[in-house]
């Protein structure tokens, strides 16, 4: 088993190095050229800058009952095609139940954004997100 990280941007990379070292579980960063980044205790493959170019590497190296941590509904749908468990940074397990859905809210989103319509960004990390991230890890890793 593997913990993957679709690390751009996402807030949750030293709490899932920290639980992939307590497992002893091999925990793989993975980023484009335009947000390098190396930290203690997990392995950084680099992809070239490009649109998906970080999704399209993970979901190619990814196997059955990895697990992935992403914020990306879209690579979060090919992880689960490839049979592993993943979640995004608030403790959210996307499975194939909830895939559709999320699927379709994004397509909404991007059309209201398309047609100018401005939506809200996320709201500022909460301490309750970090909590809920690390209880669905453990469960996960259970």
């Amino acid at each position: 088993m593997t913990i993957w990280i679709d690390a751009d941007a996402c807030p949750v990379v030293g709490p899932a190095i920290a639980m992939a070292k307590r497992h002893g579980i091999e925990c793989v960063l993975l980023c484009d050229t335009a947000h390098r980044m190396e930290r203690e205790g997990a392995r950084t493959i680099i992809v070239s800058k490009g649109a998906d170019s970080v999704d399209f590497a993970l979901v190619n190296m990814v196997r059955a009952d990895d697990i992935v941590i992403t914020q990306d509904y879209g690579l979060a749908a090919m992880c689960l095609a490839r049979k592993s468990k993943v979640l995004n940074q608030n403790g959210l397990v996307y499975t194939d139940s909830n895939m559709d859905s999320l699927l379709a809210q994004r397509h909404t989103s991007k059309q209201l954004r398309a047609a100018g319509i401005r939506t809200k960004g996320p709201a500022k990390r909460t301490a309750e997100q970090d909590d809920a991230f690390i209880a669905a890890l453990k469960q996960l890793l259970s």
